[in-house]
């Protein structure tokens, strides 16, 4: 079992978060958030968490981290749970250049096993047979986003949720006189495009989209994100449908695909051509963050970005569905990973930290000091990021679609993002034949 375990942590290194295998978890929401948490960009982080558990007092739970800009609110948040409860949490944060794939691989050969570990929906079948089963505990009734395993029971804790759809300028709508919350249909896009396109000079924008589709550099949004609301737009959390698809050997919905191809299409149209085809991820954030572009393609990630921005105006942030369907009025919004517990360590500790986590003591320090956006529904907080109005109230009315985008083929992403950046050239030139492309560039993927 534990050469089984060690060559499946081995295949299944991740970097960035943007590649995906085809694991057996199921979840209410399969999330990653893909640009923001690689553990290796933050330099801020505890020392090696390979070999800090010598100074771990005896009976303490031991947690490892995969979110090293957040280690300094854990470490608050174990000093409450110390203060409250008497019982000890010791935080291991990963740094540096090393990421938890990495890290857990080497922990599991020295026998340095935590209790408490990160890990995204994809890999939970690399720990088959070896997590804890979360199922009955009481904090499972608060949250739509548990982990939920066919076989394992509910393996993931979720502590907090990202989101990703067309983030907008609220200012630069209101402007317009174009109502967000219309934006349900292709028709409507459509005719929201005209009117922003028609106001540019007015409403002092270079684009109504900031989408680049550069394969190179930003292949991880086009080919995970964006090719993602093919996969879940307008579905409900835990509708699986086009992602078993997908996995049934690489198929997808012929029509779906179509209406999904013209969405893709009107941005292109209305697009800064300088970004579309050759811009940067840096270029397209500082773009939406400075009032040149009215919508962006990524997630709640880039707030921070955007507001500390120099020419940062202060204006309002909201999401807006890939309504590429009528009716569709969801947006993608999970977790990025979860806290799962070792089987073979402190598991009735780790239950009991687990259990406090979701209270409020807990959630007051996740939300207002670390600055995440709770999982659970009866948090009283709110987040300090910009776009948490818009997506909690998507969470409150059951709007959200899942993450499933993380459950297909490893490294399809880095095939799918060819044909989005072929299209946006116009070498692709129609829906129809962006359809055929991609659905060969699939099939042949998933025939490999």
């Amino acid at each position: 079992m534990k050469k089984k375990v060690i060559a499946l942590l081995m295949a299944g290194v991740m970097a960035l978060s943007l590649t995906a295998c085809g694991g057996a978890a199921d979840s209410k929401s399969a999330g990653t958030d893909g640009a923001g948490t690689d553990s290796g960009s933050t330099e801020s982080a505890s020392a090696d968490a390979g070999s800090s558990g010598a100074d771990t007092p005896a009976g303490a739970v031991r947690l490892l981290n995969g979110k090293p800009e957040i280690d300094a609110q854990l470490q608050d948040l174990a000093a409450k749970y110390k203060e409250e409860t008497g019982a000890d949490v010791s935080i291991e944060t990963i740094g540096g250049d090393t990421n938890a794939s990495d890290e857990l691989k080497k922990m599991y050969q020295a026998d340095n096993m935590p209790d408490i570990f990160v890990i995204e929906a994809n890999q939970a079948a690399n720990w088959d047979g070896m997590l804890a089963d979360l199922s009955g505990e009481a904090w499972t009734n608060d949250t739509d986003y548990e982990l939920v395993d066919d076989s394992m029971g509910t393996i993931g804790f979720p502590y907090t949720v990202e989101a990703t759809a067309l983030a907008y300028n609220a200012d630069l709508l209101e402007k317009a006189g174009v109502d967000p919350s219309s934006l349900t249909s292709p028709d409507a896009w459509k005719s929201a495009c005209e009117t922003l396109d028609s106001k540019k000079d007015e409403l002092g924008i270079t684009a109504v989209f900031g989408w680049c589709a550069e394969p190179a550099n930003l292949g991880w949004s086009s080919g995970t994100h964006v090719f993602g609301q093919y996969l879940d737009a307008g579905l409900k959390l835990d509708d699986t449908t086009y992602i078993d698809l997908l996995n049934d050997g690489g198929k997808i919905d012929d029509n779906r695909m179509k209406a999904f191809a013209e969405f893709i299409g009107m941005m292109n149209q209305y697009s800064d051509p300088a970004l579309l085809v050759d811009g940067t991820y840096d270029s397209q954030v500082a773009g939406f963050a400075s009032g040149k572009y009215v919508f962006v393609t990524q997630g709640n990630w880039i707030n921070g970005t955007v507001t500390s921005a120099a020419d940062y105006s202060g204006f309002k942030m909201g999401f807006a569905p890939y309504a590429f369907e009528d009716g569709m009025d969801t947006i993608i919004a999970g977790p990025p990973s979860y806290w799962t517990v070792y089987s073979d360590g402190n598991v009735d500790g780790a239950k009991a930290f687990l259990q406090w986590v979701s209270d409020d003591s807990a959630q007051d320090i996740l939300v207002n000091e670390a600055g995440l956006i709770s999982p659970f529904n009866d948090c009283q907080y709110a987040a300090a990021d910009p776009f948490f109005d818009s997506i909690k109230s998507y969470m409150d009315a059951g709007k959200t679609s899942g993450w499933h985008t993380m459950l297909k083929k490893d490294g399809l992403q880095n095939k799918t993002c060819q044909v989005f950046a072929d299209y946006a050239k116009g070498s692709i030139p129609d829906a129809d034949t962006f359809v055929n492309t991609i659905k060969q560039v699939i099939e042949s993927y998933y025939a490999e």
